[in-house]
């Protein structure tokens, strides 16, 4: 149980409407403040003297002001895209209290009806719309928060980009307030409309999105041929297998498809992917960039066993390119106890490898033959593609 007594900081949500919204907690909490900290436009919507926030953003001079009492405000749910977790890091339980309001997504939702636990909400207002690409399908319902008002525009055009031009867009200004616009146009036409900040969107998602199966289609990657091909790369997966919250090694990524398509698969992964050429391990950086996923893969640039020291411990570990003696011996060690390694060969020396990889050790050793029809003259015929050897083991 969570008592708190007398704590100096509170945290404020704040809406468009202003002070007619705050909570009797919150009046109370601003009259007996020593000082208020927000943004400008939180403190001319309240009316009241304060400190704008740092820009860039820092909490320290609301922890510089320890013994005193202190308002920060946020808007709507400071806990959603708001201070409040920032300022956790550095508090203690009985240290803070907050007082929330309706967040800007809850408001939206609220304007058009929507069921929010149907609805994704995202705070696209400092990242980059790449997010989306995932997300994006027939019929998904999203609810997105944005830098300012020429946001909109460029968003309407990613999304127009991505083949879903047709997808309603509710953009809403000033929620909850008396200035509040709430606009309904196709995301292609969002560049010949102008709005201004605050600004959130709803987004009617209309186009063909991703396919959620391992085993995406070798074009939407960025290659020079260095890549585990459709098929081999949906089997990989399924032995990667992997699950919330995992880190993976990606040891020889290529073009990163690998560590990408383990990443859509499972939320809160990350993946460490290590590439010695120069210009794969910028062009798999640049696809995992076009994925959305640039915050949760991270390029380490130079050979595998140079770098496994260089690596967090990690849940899964596969090595698409590079493998030999020295890297398996070099890695073993280094894997924690119930770590998954997947390790597959395409050259007769990898194969032999994994061979006595797999006596040693244990494990499941496959080997994956796939034909693809093709043109043989007025007919057609099947087309090899190389064998694969895989072999996985959990130590």
């Amino acid at each position: 149980m969570r008592i708190v007594s007398d704590p100096w900081v509170t945290i404020i949500g704040v809406g468009e409407d202003g002070p007619e919204g705050l909570s009797g907690a919150s009046r109370d909490a601003l009259a007996r403040a020593d000082l208020v900290f927000g943004a400008p436009r939180h403190l001319e919507l309240l009316g009241v003297a304060g400190e704008p926030y740092p820009v860039p953003f820092s909490i320290q001079p609301i922890l510089a002001a320890r013994g005193k009492h202190v308002a920060v405000l946020a808007s709507g749910d400071p806990f959603w895209h708001g201070a409040g977790g920032s300022l956790m890091e550095a508090l203690q339980p009985d240290e803070w209290i907050s007082h929330p309001v309706p967040s800007s997504f809850q408001r939206l939702a609220n304007r058009l009806g929507w069921k929010m636990e149907n609805c994704l909400c995202l705070g696209l207002h400092a990242v980059p719309l790449t997010r989306l690409r995932p997300l994006l399908g027939q019929g998904q319902r999203l609810l997105v928060l944005l830098r300012d008002g020429q946001a909109v525009a460029e968003l309407g055009t990613y999304l127009a980009e991505q083949g879903f031009g047709l997808s309603i867009l509710h953009v809403a200004e000033r929620l909850g307030g008396p200035r509040e616009r709430l606009v309904k146009i196709t995301a292609q036409e969002a560049h010949t409309y102008t709005f201004s900040a605050p600004v959130a969107a709803a987004i009617d998602a209309v186009g063909q999105g991703m396919s959620q199966a391992s085993g995406l289609p070798d074009d939407l990657f960025a290659h020079d041929g260095q890549i585990t091909k459709r098929p081999f790369r949906a089997l990989t997966l399924s032995a990667l297998a992997p699950r919330h919250g995992e880190v993976l090694w990606d040891l020889g990524c290529g073009s990163g498809s690998v560590s990408i398509e383990f990443l859509l698969a499972a939320q809160g992964t990350t993946a460490h992917a290590v590439e010695a050429d120069e210009a794969r391990g910028t062009r798999a950086a640049l696809n995992a960039e076009s994925f959305g996923l640039s915050h949760r893969w991270h390029l380490h640039r130079g050979k595998a066993l140079e770098k496994l020291d260089d690596l967090p411990p990690p849940n899964v570990v596969f090595v698409g390119g590079g493998a030999s003696l020295a890297l398996l011996d070099a890695l073993w060690p280094r894997l924690p106890e119930g770590a998954r390694l997947v390790m597959n060969g395409v050259t007769l020396e990898t194969e032999a490898l994994l061979y006595a990889a797999h006596g040693l050790r244990g494990g499941t050793l496959i080997r994956i033959d796939i034909a693809e029809a093709g043109a043989l003259g007025s007919r057609h015929g099947w087309e090899a593609a190389r064998p694969v050897v895989q072999w996985s083991v959990t130590k």
